[in-house]
């Protein structure tokens, strides 16, 4: 598994966190500098791990669920509690380490400028990281540095996610309903995406659209793992869904990568855009589920670039003509353990090795 934060950004965070408990102690008492980082530290990285589904996901979620005016309640209920827990455990720490001279009472409970300081600290860094959340790592990353302000090829992995009947499903609960049976899917297609190193592009009506940078997707196969992990969290999940919603969501996906054109557009509103066969090609492929009766595909020349997990197995799929494409396409259907056999086709299981 994956943690949300890179090594790199667990490091500046913590630097970025010290530093204000540091400012706040020369301000204050003008020394105790370790005092004041090790406390900066103890009550804002609990808040930064809640905001990052790293603690108390539940929690989160419920509070996510809310109203605004419940939202912003409950979200500063929490921060002011988490915040205390972090203060006391920080005092107890600092006084078995003999570095305070204070009574157990005064370095456990702190005062309330102790907790709005750490709140006007920790706040603008949450603020940052979820606008990189809303916007995806990469796009957030690529925009603040304009690196396609003006357009570059690269090559990426794509993957495209498609929901299954959600046609009737609207035609029977309404499109209220079925907005937000969307929105909870796509919600659970969150944690797998970030653990794998992917992005989500753009949701285009009942499909998303995840991308990699190439190294990073075919990297210990993390497009193929992302996909099974998304599958899987809604198998777990099943007897919820039933409950909520009637009916267990069934989903289509398929992988493909290559080169595409990567650029910045928009003039009120930017975004980063992607041009290129290999777009148009992922979404002919996720088409084929329907025709080939297979619920993931991946193109036989993707999967020669990377070594599968030993519990996915390919079958191949033989050669198709893809729409708009001069060449054919490769297609391997991929499932977990062994696939069962078409009797109308000679389909060869195969576990594909680099």
């Amino acid at each position: 598994m994956r943690w949300r934060f890179s090594t790199l950004e667990i490091i500046l965070l913590l630097l970025i966190v010290a530093g204000s408990g540091v400012a706040y102690a020369w301000a204050v008492y003008g020394d105790g500098w370790l005092i004041g980082a090790t406390y900066a530290v103890f009550i804002c990285m609990p808040v930064l791990a809640f905001e990052r589904h790293i603690i108390f996901r539940r929690l989160y979620r419920r509070i996510h669920g809310l109203s605004t005016p419940g939202f912003l309640f409950s979200s500063v209920v929490v921060y002011f509690a988490i915040e205390n827990v972090g203060f006391a455990a920080a005092g107890l720490v600092l006084n078995l380490a003999g570095l305070l001279q204070q009574s157990w009472s005064d370095a456990m409970m702190p005062s309330l400028n102790v907790l709005l300081y750490a709140l006007a600290i920790s706040g603008p860094i949450i603020f940052v990281l979820r606008v990189r959340e809303l916007l995806g790592r990469d796009v957030f990353l690529s925009l603040l540095t304009g690196r396609y302000r003006k357009p570059m090829q690269e090559e990426r992995v794509f993957l495209f996610v498609d929901l299954a009947g959600s046609t009737s499903f609207a035609e029977r609960f309404g499109d209220l309903r079925m907005q937000e049976y969307l929105s909870r899917l796509f919600a659970t297609l969150a944690d797998p995406v970030l653990r794998y190193g992917a992005s989500i592009h753009d949701y285009v009506g009942d499909a998303a659209v995840i991308t990699w940078r190439f190294d990073r997707a075919v990297a210990d196969a993390a497009c193929i793992r992302c996909v099974f992990d998304i599958l899987d969290q809604i198998d777990e999940n099943a007897h919820h869904w039933r409950k909520e919603y009637g009916e267990v969501p069934r989903l289509r996906a398929a992988l493909h990568g290559g080169m595409i054109v990567a650029a910045e557009i928009g003039v009120d509103k930017h975004k980063i855009t992607y041009f290129g066969d290999t777009v148009n090609t992922t979404a002919r492929l996720e088409g084929f589920c329907r025709t080939l009766d297979r619920q993931v595909l991946i193109s036989a020349d993707l999967l020669r670039r990377m070594r599968l997990p030993a519990f996915v197995r390919s079958e191949d799929l033989g050669e198709h003509e893809v729409k708009g494409r001069g060449q054919r396409l490769g297609v391997h259907a991929l499932a977990r353990g062994l696939l069962r056999r078409d009797d109308k086709t000679e389909a060869r299981i195969s576990t594909v090795a680099v």
